[in-house]
């Protein structure tokens, strides 16, 4: 059942050799592009970097050597208004998406595009990773692939075969998140010191990197700073200005 792929997700970050075919990427592209899509307007585009050179540039960059070397087929997932501006000029009409809801749009776009890439894969027993890291080097990633202006790297993608098996992280529980007719806040006093036992306990017995942390301790110590503050500065240069 699909909703026990959905349910067994666990990143992985070592690969087997095997690279996927041209056929087998096609077939996962095609699946992913299924993805609901505001307007029907799908803006999005996927690099495939195949390139070994391109590969471990993109591992410095996005500082994650070993996925982008070492996995089956490695995917940058874009937001993409460029196509729309080709569409727009077929028409003899000038395309505007230059607004804070435009953004909003093409990244929940990439989102839903890459997530069903993320359960095809899985559901034909490959293992997946997202890659934030390309938002390191959101500039140089762009020149190494040659984005146009119209387009940014979201995340990486990196599927493969799995050398290794990670056990399940534990997810908030339901009641932490579903909220009924109106957001309750008060309920966090009672369910975040619960899930920090159960993410500390995952933490302790898993097999590999085992650590003892709280989840409430990551999400302050990653969250009292800002981060990746260059973001904004770049998106204006791909015609993105908060509008």
């Amino acid at each position: 059942m699909v909703i026990n792929v959905m349910k067994s997700h666990a990143s992985v970050r070592d690969y087997k050799e095997k690279q996927l075919t041209r056929e087998e990427v096609s077939e996962l592209i095609e699946a992913a592009q299924h993805a609901a899509s505001s307007h029907f307007v799908q803006a999005y585009s996927i690099v495939w970097v195949t390139d070994p050179e391109k590969r471990k540039k993109l591992g410095e960059l996005s500082r994650n050597p070993q996925q982008m070397e070492g996995a089956g087929a490695v995917f940058l997932m874009c937001a993409d208004f460029n196509r729309l501006t080709h569409a727009g000029a077929m028409q003899g009409e000038r395309t505007v998406y230059d607004q804070a809801e435009n953004l909003i749009v093409a990244v929940t776009d990439v989102g839903l595009l890459a997530q069903n890439l993320a359960l095809a894969a899985e559901s034909k027993g490959y293992g997946i990773c997202y890659v934030g890291g390309v938002r390191n080097n959101m500039e140089a990633i762009s020149e190494l692939v040659g984005l146009p202006e119209g387009v940014f790297p979201v995340y990486g993608l990196t599927v493969g075969v799995p050398n290794e098996g990670n056990e399940v992280k534990p997810r908030l529980p339901v009641e932490a998140i579903l909220h009924e007719n109106s957001y309750d806040e008060a309920k966090y006093e009672t369910l975040l010191p619960e899930y920090d036992k159960t993410i500390a306990a995952y933490y302790e017995a898993r097999t590999t990197n085992q650590k003892s942390i709280m989840w409430t301790q990551q999400m302050a110590h990653f969250l009292n700073k800002p981060q990746r503050t260059d973001i904004r500065e770049f998106l204006a240069k791909k015609g993105f200005l908060f509008k």
